[in-house]
């Protein structure tokens, strides 16, 4: 993808840096950046110019529509995401409400499916968003968001990816999702294939023709340790083209998500890539 080599370019180039006190390394930032996935013509964003991976994304993603608070649940789906953060960090792990080992806290899929309201009971957005949707209907707020302030004191960590509003316009969905923070070596791979499998699989399972995914980031940074490996080697190699997500088509409702999907259900067609970079990773 020539876009996602532009912004690494554009950070390199234009980048300020930032201390970050939470790992203790700088960062190279610059602040907002728009890309867009052209999921109608089903070009998947997996960067190419390095060995990449899928599977885990969607995995984790499905964790969330499922409303999972425990990183076990998602390992069985297929991935280990929640691992670290919900054992190996040590404000979490010393937090009154953390519930034992591998437990989350409210964060992320939890505040989708289960937002809790001052009357004691709990919004789920996700399902609004599918049965509007399902109907037609855009009320100009399907919007499902896991930021939720009042309850950052209850889960290991903020939510990077926060924010999915959908859209629809003659029969076609569109989704614009937020994001406040993106470690672009490694983070934003995973991301926009998050961005590119919801609009695809929202779709799918309303009826809707998929359209345009927008996926804004505001703070976009590259860590100190990574941006040698950046500057000269992902750089100075030429994108191939974009492969396609081969999705089940037996999928056809929320409750098949919510129940028998696996990772049996995608797949990828055409993918090409050049060698895998080993970036380091920020804890």
């Amino acid at each position: 993808m020539r876009a996602y080599l532009d912004l690494c370019q554009r950070i390199v180039e234009q980048g300020t840096w930032v201390e970050n006190s939470r790992t203790g390394k700088r960062c190279l930032t610059v602040i907002n950046a728009d890309l867009e996935y052209n999921v109608a013509a089903n070009e998947f964003p997996m960067i190419t110019t390095r060995k990449s991976f899928f599977k885990s994304a969607i995995a984790e993603f499905i964790g969330y529509i499922r409303g999972y608070d425990n990183a076990a649940d998602f390992r069985k789906l297929g991935t280990k995401t929640w691992d670290a953060n919900a054992n190996l960090n040590d404000a979490w792990l010393n937090n009154a409400y953390r519930k034992g080992e591998d437990d989350m806290g409210r964060v992320y899929g939890v505040q989708g499916r289960a937002w809790a309201k001052p009357d004691g009971g709990v919004l789920d957005q996700l399902q609004k968003i599918v049965d509007n949707l399902s109907q037609g209907i855009d009320d100009r707020a399907e919007i499902l968001t896991f930021y939720n302030p009042g309850e950052f004191h209850m889960g290991c960590l903020r939510p990077c990816m926060h924010t999915h509003n959908f859209s629809v316009l003659d029969g076609t969905l569109y989704l614009t999702s937020y994001q406040r923070s993106c470690d672009v070596p490694l983070g934003l791979n995973f991301n926009q294939v998050q961005v590119f499998f919801f609009l695809a699989i929202m779709a799918q399972i309303t009826g809707l023709k998929p359209g345009v995914a927008y996926h804004k980031i505001v703070n976009a940074h590259i860590y100190e340790d990574q941006l040698t490996l950046m500057k000269d080697v992902q750089l100075k190699r030429e994108p191939l083209p974009s492969p396609k997500l081969i999705i089940n088509p037996d999928i056809k409702s929320l409750k098949d998500l919510e129940t028998w999907v696996t990772m049996d259900d995608f797949s990828v067609e055409g993918y090409q890539c050049h060698d895998a970079i080993k970036y380091p990773f920020a804890v």
